[in-house]
Order: structure tokens, then C-alpha cells, then sequence
């Protein structure tokens, strides 16, 4: 992470490492703490890709994400001193529930920090599952910030470190949804999705199927505005991007944790290529291929990532059609099985890691997946100062199904001379062309705003 040291003191040397035995002992002690979750067929993606899809349901878990599983796992093999000292954790909000969780159930006193962009909802959970053992401090704008600050509170007061995923048994303890996959599915998949933000459950997980079924092809998630294990896979070690996009709040990470690259690494992970990575080298210590050229060969692991607008797509058809409340980095995965050319009837496993999402982001969510979908777009217009222009491009610019959504003046105080922000929701995707041509021939100035330009992101 981020301006963190690596001090022994902080993250404590763990002699057995991750081993398949490590995560069959960490389902044992997990045994009666976290759930078995569903193992769900889903009839609409399989028709979709014609490929047998099941949808591992970890928005179930007792937390409702799979944090659980790494944070008990640890907390469950500490000393009594290291209990005593207290624990300290930093999180996005997931693992930090599984950690209340744990120090209530073992009444452990807590310390956990969180980015400032932690939704509510996730904060008021951690603080339900603290039963009180738990101090929720909010600093920073990304994990990163967060891990800092809550390392710099174990140097100062000698507390534990409860790591979200740069931790051997906190990966064995989140590899545990490997185990259950193959015991629910009754045979090897071809084919294992997953989210991938720190590292750690996509290292544990792999190392398991390594060992119970060396064929299955792995496919690791990242956001498209977070790809630090891409990037340091590319780069030959952990790499800290400059920023990252905090929409995905599960997943965004600017430093992969040292454990999920070595994992990686040494499963032979080739990485989908993304505008990022050329600045990072220009000779990349892994293979680097385009999207089209996934294969699925047997025991292949593949790195990709997705957009921010359709993860937002795939939330809400998911919740529109399966019922499922998926926060964002819990879509990071079935949104990349609705985008990858699957094997024709291959059994397919895709993880829905968390269901942690605050109902109040819906308008955001809502938001970007027009944008994604072509269906939302803002312009800059310039109306002459002359009586009936609005009412002109409501009758001559707008098609007929099109509608505004947002209409503002960009200079509220001096409107004569000032433009005006549009927002048009076009009734058809394809309906861009005609609007623009009909601009053109209108006596309007017109700029569009381009998606990730800075006026786009500072006007809307």
C-alpha cells in the first residue's frame, strides 16, 4: 500500500504460508462462524453466453460479503497477547465488518479505519456488528490512506494488524469459497470468475483449485479505474498507481498486496492490456493480450478489467432480474461474464463477493450506466439571446423520444452570456448521430462533453 512500511512489526511472518491445507484447516476452524453460501444457477446469463453459469452468492455470508472468512481465520489463531493488545484493521468497509463481527464474538476491543468514501450503509453495519468493541475512524479518500494511518496505529500502540488480504491466513480463510465451489458443483468448473481488488481471495482461491482441479481456467476482475494487479504484474512487483477511481470502493486498490502478485506470478497470469499499462513499461514482465484473445486453456489465469459504467449495468440488471443486491465490487464479476467470449456449454463460476450496497449511491449507479450505455449524454449549448431559442431546440434539436434531464446555466449570474449544461437521455443509443446533425443545422454553439474528459467530470 501506499507510504506503508513493511516492518515485521506490522505484518507478522506466517511460517506455514498459503497451502491447500492451510485453507482446509482454515474451513475447519470457520466451521459454525461464516455461512455456506448458495452455489446458484443463473438461467439468464447461461442463455446469454451459452455456457452453463452458477453465481457464487457470498452477498449472502453472515456479513454479506466474503471478508468474513479472512478476518475470523486470523483473529481465530492469535495469541492471548495479541488479543489483549487489541486489533486494528483497515478496510473499504467489507473486511472491516468481518473484523467487528469477530471482535464481538470474541470480545476483542478494535480500531478499524476506513476511506471517508466508505458509504453510510457500510459504516452503520460495522458498527452494528462492533456490538461496541469497534472505534470507526474515517481518513483519506482511498484504502490506501486508511491502511496508512491504521499502521502508523500499530508502530504507535503495539496493537494487532488484522490485514485485508496481504496476509497468508487471511487468503486462506477467503480461498475457503473454493472448497465449497467444487464440493457444491459435484465436479471441476472449466471455468472460475473472479473480483480481484487486494489480491488476496482471488491467491487463495487459486491456490486451492491448483490443487483439486489444476484444468480450470481463472479469470481475475479488476475495475477499470483500479488495475494495480495488473499493473504490477506488468511491472514484475507491487506497483502504487497514481490514482484510482473510489466508485468500486471494494476493489480500489492503488498497490496489490505482495501476496496476490506473487500468486499470480507464479501461476504463469497473463494480463489483458489496458491504456495504463504502457506507461508503466514498455517491457512488460508478463504477456500482455487483448480482451478477444482470452482462450480459457486448461489451468491459464487471465487478468482483465471492466468499466466502471457497466459494473453500474450489471448491478441493476441483476437486482431487475435475479433479485440480487450486488454492490459494485460484487458485480465485478458476472459484468465480465456478460463481456468475455465463453466456451460453448463450459460450467462457468462467477463470485458475487458482496452485497454491501447503499441504497442512496442507486442515483449514481442509475447515472452511470446510461452513460455507459450510450443512452446519457451532456453538452455545452449556447442559446442566442433572442426570444423562443429554448423553445426552438425543444421542437427542432430533440428527437421525439429524447428528453432533458438536466438543464443549467453555467454562469448563474450572467445568463446572456453564459452557456448552458445539457443533459439529454436519448429514448434510442443509436439516436446520437441524428441529434448531432440536428445541431449542426441549428443556429446553436454545441460542445459535447466527453465521458473521463475533466470539464465532463467537473460539470456533472
Amino acid at each position: 500500500m501506499e507510504n506503508v512500511t513493511s516492518s515485521p512489526n506490522i505484518v507478522p511472518t506466517v511460517e506455514l504460508g498459503l497451502t491447500p491445507d492451510s485453507i482446509r484447516d482454515a474451513a475447519s476452524r470457520l466451521d459454525g462462524v461464516v455461512r455456506r453460501t448458495p452455489l446458484e444457477p443463473c438461467p439468464r446469463l447461461s442463455a446469454e453466453a451459452g455456457a452453463k453459469i452458477f453465481l457464487k452468492r457470498e452477498d449472502l455470508q453472515t456479513v454479506r460479503s466474503y471478508k468474513i472468512r479472512g478476518a475470523y481465520n486470523v483473529m481465530a489463531q492469535l495469541s492471548e497477547s495479541e488479543l489483549a493488545a487489541g486489533v486494528v484493521a483497515a478496510s473499504a468497509g467489507n473486511h472491516a465488518q468481518g473484523v467487528a463481527y469477530a471482535c464481538a464474538r470474541m470480545k476483542v476491543n478494535g480500531r478499524i479505519y476506513v476511506p471517508t468514501t466508505t458509504p453510510k450503509q457500510k459504516r452503520d453495519r460495522i458498527h452494528w456488528h462492533g456490538k461496541g468493541f469497534v472505534e470507526l475512524i474515517a481518513v483519506g479518500d482511498t484504502y490506501d490512506a486508511a491502511a496508512s494511518a491504521a499502521q502508523s496505529d500499530v508502530l504507535r500502540t503495539g496493537a494487532t494488524w488484522i490485514h485485508a488480504f496481504d496476509d497468508p491466513r487471511t487468503a486462506a480463510g477467503q480461498g475457503t469459497i473454493a472448497k465449497e465451489i467444487v464440493e457444491q458443483l459435484g465436479s471441476d468448473p472449466d471455468v472460475v470468475v473472479l473480483p480481484v481488488g487486494g489480491g488476496g481471495c482471488m491467491a487463495g482461491i487459486l491456490t486451492y483449485l491448483r490443487d483439486v482441479c489444476p484444468d480450470v481456467a481463472i479469470i481475475g476482475v479488476e475495475p477499470h479505474g483500479a488495475v494495480s494487479l495488473s499493473a504490477a504484474l506488468v511491472h514484475g512487483e507491487p506497483y502504487t498507481l497514481t490514482t484510482v477511481d473510489p466508485f468500486v470502493d471494494g476493489a480500489a486498490v492503488k498497490r496489490i498486496g505482495a501476496l496476490g502478485h506473487d500468486v499470480m506470478a507464479d501461476a504463469g497470469a497473463r494480463v489483458v492490456t489496458h491504456p495504463i499499462l504502457s506507461e508503466i513499461t514498455d517491457d512488460p514482465q508478463v504477456a500482455v493480450i487483448d480482451k478477444a484473445d482470452i482462450d480459457f486453456a486448461p489451468g491459464s489465469v487471465t487478468i482483465t478489467s471492466v468499466s466502471e459504467g457497466a459494473i453500474c449495468s450489471t448491478m441493476l440488471e441483476l437486482y431487475q432480474n435475479e433479485g440480487i443486491v450486488a454492490e459494485p465490487a460484487g458485480a465485478l464479476a458476472v459484468t465480465a461474464v456478460q463481456e468475455l467470449d465463453l466456451p460453448k456449454d463450459a460450467k462457468v463460476v462467477a463470485l458475487i463477493s458482496g452485497g454491501n450496497n447503499d441504497i442512496s449511491r442507486y442515483g449514481e449507479i442509475i447515472e452511470r450506466s446510461l452513460v455507459h450505455r450510450g443512452l446519457k449524454h451532456y453538452f455545452l449549448v449556447n442559446f442566442p439571446q433572442e426570444p423562443g431559442a429554448l423553445r426552438r431546440f425543444l421542437d427542432e434539436v430533440l428527437g421525439p423520444d429524447d428528453d432533458i434531464t438536466l438543464f443549467e446555466y453555467v454562469k448563474r449570474n450572467n445568463r446572456e452570456t453564459g452557456a448552458a449544461l445539457v443533459g439529454i437521455e436519448l429514448g434510442d443509443r443509436n439516436g446520437l448521430e441524428g441529434l448531432q446533425d440536428r445541431m449542426k443545422r441549428s443556429r446553436l454553439d454545441v460542445e459535447l462533453l466527453e465521458p473521463d474528459t475533466p470539464a465532463y467530470r467537473y460539470l456533472t
